[in-house]
């Protein structure tokens, strides 16, 4: 360890002292904004032009404070505005410093873990820099990386961002010494041998399956049927209550400046609260009602739980009436009066009194949108369709939070009808992550639905004006909380919502869910949770429409799902080859041939190597170039090895495109299709409508009789196909087509399953 001094210290900068900070990091701030300069011990960086939506107020807050030491306060200063201000002549020459300027956010997680260092070393009586060893970089890792119970004991391990970030503030310090004025860390420190930050952190490796898990299946479908019913069904209506509150609070401000103040000691005002009476009696307007906490509140106070003024809003009548309160004092004398407007128009919730009908959603009735509702209530419900809007924008868009937070009123871009019946929509907004300041305008190409989303959000807001923000800055997981509670709650069942289970939700979550669906559909096609018309051809386009945009980074997410989910679909079709079920279809004997010739690849290693023994990554070597060329249709498997065989192509003209075209596939004569086990029930089902559509028809129309009998004995054909194939009763040959079958077998060397023993699992 050195022994040197820290240079001499007088509380000043030697390199940035007087700097203006958004001058130096090239920050914009408006003309009347207070600009942070280096000597204040809180920087603010709130008003600068360009910061992302999704910044919360306090991350844009650098507060220096925190640190307890002085000299160490100077020297996370000069730290974060070298990160901010690379090309500053005095950290420019520093061999090991970013040369890109690092972003506010990442320079405010910077400082987080400059002030847990710091004040560690504080507790360690650290008395400055230069008595930092490596042994104290590598307790503080452990002090990081560990999960401590209440008696000290370890129970757990920190995320491995968490332990970067605890040696990456090591590493700063070592990297930047020769800028700081008041400490320095000793000039032959090297921590964990000069290695990264992320290879100490032991980061993965970015080949390991994303840790962001896909919503289940069973809190996905019953939140997007929620979110969709709200939204088209409530939305309407939704908006108007929406208007109604507003009208309500202007007009109760406007009255505000009329009203006059009374008290306990004013005589009681029967004139005025009389004629307001006289007015709900005259429209037959029910009284206003107070909400179930005040209620308790008054049962506190000692009213008789069978009075019938205890739900009377008494509070609302005097400010109709002008006054600015209704005191209790008064009750005595206006209680005939009430009781009598009571009796004859009752007591109700201001909003929701006149609902209209709606279908439920489980179609079994139709019934009113609303119960009558409080203005807390009412503020409530349109606060759940606006959750519905964004849940539905997020899951069919594949938007991430940041970009959501930016969409601004008027981001709706004007639907364009191509051809008939074939409309594109998009909406506008902001690429963050991985963007310089500001971000970079983009649009979606999306669905109508969410398209319809983002409409049913310019509604609701309050005050649209074009430019300001749509959504803002909120939390999708403290909305989606209310939104599941007031589904499963009794207004939610009342309209014959399915409950919603308990389970994680977010939007990462939405967003992997979504490249998921759409990798595992033939097409891509978001058939399992909703079914739109177009969508596969909308959301395509949308991303070609801007190479390296948002929705070209989630396409290619889409394709690493899409080549993983064809290798498992091979392996798995492999497997049943060696169990004895085979593929059946016009492309039936290549596959099995093509499988034939793995196994006996197997086979060979096994029998030079026999203390090898071969698992599912050697298979899936040798099954990934056949992967690479299967195609999913809706009742076949396509593989696209030779485009000149394609029937699809040839029947379209286009021998030499480089994918088929599924919709034109002719899976029954193409001889690159086979059929599965798993096709069957869609050939059953369609020869089962066929034979209905047979049955209906009248004996006239004899060619139309004909053209559909040949698409029925067709589907009987394939799938007495799929069985014969599927059969694993005595030997089997390569079934690939009927005329195949009908030759004479000759001997397999696959054996029945009970008997034969899988060559990736033989005895050592």
């Amino acid at each position: 360890m050195s022994a040197a001094l820290a240079p001499a210290f007088d509380g000043r900068s030697a390199v940035f002292a007087g700097a203006d900070i958004c001058d130096e990091a090239g920050l914009a701030l408006p003309d009347n904004a207070a600009r942070p300069a280096f000597e204040d011990d809180i920087w603010d960086f709130t008003h600068v032009i360009g910061l992302p939506t999704q910044l919360s107020p306090s991350v844009r807050r650098f507060d220096f404070t925190l640190i307890t030491e002085s000299r160490w306060r100077l020297v996370a200063k000069e730290l974060l505005l070298a990160m901010l201000a690379p090309r500053h002549q005095s950290v420019a020459p520093l061999p090991r410093a970013f040369r890109n300027p690092l972003h506010v956010t990442s320079c405010r997680a910077r400082l987080d873990e400059l002030v847990r260092f710091f004040n560690w070393l504080s507790g360690r009586a650290t008395g400055s820099l230069q008595q930092i060893t490596t042994r104290d970089c590598e307790a503080y890792l452990a002090h990081r990386r560990y999960v401590l119970d209440e008696d000290g004991v370890v129970v757990g391990e920190q995320s491995h961002g968490t332990r970067r970030s605890a040696a990456q503030v090591v590493v700063d310090l070592v990297n930047y010494r020769d800028l700081f004025t008041a400490d320095r860390v000793p000039a032959e420190l090297q921590p964990w041998g000069g290695a990264t930050a992320s290879a100490v952190a032991e980061m993965p490796s970015g080949r390991d399956e994303n840790k962001t898990q896909p919503v289940a299946d069973e809190i996905m479908q019953p939140m997007l049927a929620a979110a969709l019913y709200l939204m088209s069904t409530l939305g309407p209506h939704a908006v108007d209550l929406a208007h109604k509150v507003r009208e309500s609070d202007l007009h109760s401000a406007r009255r505000a400046q009329e009203i006059r103040r009374v008290g306990p000691k004013n005589r009681v005002p029967v004139r005025e609260l009389s004629e307001i009476l006289a007015e709900y009696m005259r429209t037959c307007t029910a009284l206003p009602m107070l909400d179930d906490h005040y209620i308790s509140k008054r049962l506190a106070q000692g009213w008789a739980e069978g009075d019938p003024l205890l739900p009377v809003a008494m509070g609302t009548l005097a400010r109709r009436a002008g006054l600015s309160q209704f005191c209790h004092p008064w009750l005595p004398t206006m209680r005939p009066a009430l009781e009598d407007a009571l009796a004859q128009v009752g007591v109700e919730r201001p909003f929701g009194r006149d609902a209209g009908p709606v279908p439920a959603a489980d179609g079994t009735a139709s019934l009113p949108w609303t119960l009558p509702l409080s203005r807390p209530q009412a503020v409530a419900l349109v606060g759940i369709v606006r959750t519905a809007a964004i849940i539905t924008a997020a899951a069919i868009s594949g938007m991430r939070a940041s970009e959501l937070m930016e969409l601004r009123i008027g981001c709706r871009r004007p639907s364009e009808v191509s051809v008939p019946g074939l409309t594109r929509y998009r909406i506008a907004s902001k690429i963050v992550k991985g963007q310089p300041l500001g971000g970079t305008a983009d649009e979606w190409v999306v669905i109508e639905p969410v398209y319809r989303a983002i409409e049913l959000l310019e509604q609701l807001y309050d005050a649209p004006a074009e430019g300001a923000l749509l959504i803002g800055r909120f939390s999708f997981n403290v909305r989606f909380k209310w939104f599941k509670n007031w589904a499963n709650s009794e207004a939610g069942q009342r309209l014959g919502l399915a409950p919603i289970p308990e389970g994680a939700v977010n939007l990462r979550m939405l967003r992997r869910t979504l490249s998921l669906e759409m990798a595992y559909r033939p097409g891509g096609v978001l058939a399992t949770k909703i079914h739109m018309k177009h969508i596969a051809v909308a959301t395509t386009e949308g991303y070609a429409s801007r190479p390296g945009g948002a929705q070209a980074e989630l396409l290619a997410e889409v394709n690493k799902h899409e080549s993983e989910r064809n290798l498992q679909l091979v392996l798995e079709e492999f497997r049943n080859y060696q169990e004895g079920v085979l593929p059946a279809g016009p492309g039936a004997r290549s596959l099995t041939e093509f499988f034939a010739g793995i196994d006996a690849q197997l086979d060979a290693a096994s029998a030079t190597a026999p203390k090898t023994q071969r698992n599912d990554r050697d298979v899936l070597n040798l099954l990934t170039k056949r992967a690479n060329v299967l195609h999913l249709g809706p009742a076949n498997y396509c593989w696209f090895t030779d485009p000149s065989r394609a029937l699809c192509l040839k029947l379209a003209g286009t021998p030499t495109a480089d994918r088929p075209l599924i919709g034109m596939c002719d899976s029954a004569r193409c001889p690159q299709a086979t059929h599965h086990p798993g096709h069957r029930p869609v050939w059953a089902e369609h020869a089962d409508r066929t034979k209905i559509f047979i049955g209906q028809l009248g004996t006239t129309r004899k060619t139309e009789r004909t053209r559909l009998q040949a698409d029925y004995d067709r589907a009987l054909r394939v799938v007495a196909e799929i069985d014969a194939a599927s059969t694993t009763d005595g030997p089997h040959e390569n079934l690939c087509s009927t005329a195949d079958r009908e030759r004479e077998p000759r001997p397999s060397r696959h054996r029945p399953a009970s008997t034969r023993r899988d060559p990736a699992r033989r005895k050592m």
